[in-house]
């Protein structure tokens, strides 16, 4: 069985996956969901079915992610160029993949809308915050009862960005890195709850696993790792009332 990290405050099936529980090696070991790393595609394979087998098999929502703002919303299956998707069609399972950006779930109590979103430096810049909600807002969601949860990602003491991050992000949000004239260290977490909150979202109901993929090798990480790290999933399934 693939272990998933799980929120508190969701009601609806959902899960962010680790390195554990999967069948590829070196690496990419075990857990890599991604065919585009150089990962053995039959390994990957059994990754991604292993995966589904833990939300019942379900047709499955996957983006075709580009850092960054467009939200769009399914009601079927397939790959859609979009870094968030909303979607009110029970058994859905989307997901969103990642590997130092933060993978988000969102969930609407009230009407059954689940959403996902990338949100890397780019895309938060780019408003993909806002337009994730907006989107669950479309499908009938109430800011003020919308939850939301924030998977692992790259945090404040790790990631090194340049003054040209910073400025895009936000200066609120990044801190001179005193081991490196000139980089800053920014906290991506910070701007992403900064974001949610200005948008009318209740505090207790954004909820982080505040888990860091550079300094935890439970997860991939590109900035650790390079261009032959694996990627993980944030999965969120519309179910029923």
């Amino acid at each position: 069985m693939v272990p998933l990290l799980k929120a508190p405050h969701l009601e609806s099936p959902h899960g962010f996956t680790s390195r554990a529980g999967g069948v590829s090696t070196g690496p990419f070991a075990t857990l890599n969901l991604s065919q585009s790393v150089g990962d053995d595609p039959r390994a990957v394979d059994e990754n991604r079915r292993r995966v589904l087998a833990a939300f019942g098999a379900p047709p499955l929502v996957r983006l075709a992610q580009v850092h960054g703002s467009r939200a769009v919303t399914v009601e079927a299956p397939g790959v859609y160029e979009a870094d968030a998707a909303v979607t009110r069609t029970l058994g859905l399972l989307l997901s969103v993949s990642a590997a130092d950006c933060y993978p988000l779930l969102l969930e609407d109590p009230g009407t059954g809308a689940v959403g996902v979103a990338h949100a890397g430096w780019r895309g938060v810049a780019a408003g993909v915050v806002e337009n994730v909600v907006a989107a669950m807002e479309g499908l009938g969601a109430k800011r003020e009862a919308l939850r939301v949860a924030i998977g692992p990602g790259a945090c404040g003491r790790c990631y090194q960005v340049g003054p040209e991050v910073a400025r895009a992000v936000g200066p609120a949000f990044a801190r001179p890195d005193e081991t490196a004239p000139g980089r800053y260290l920014l906290d991506l977490l910070a701007a992403i709850r900064a974001r949610l909150l200005a948008l009318g979202l209740a505090p207790e109901n954004v909820w982080a696993l505040d888990a860091c993929t550079i300094e935890d090798a439970r997860f991939f990480s590109y900035r650790r790792q390079g261009k032959r790290s694996g990627r993980m999933w944030g999965l969120i399934q519309r179910a029923p009332l």
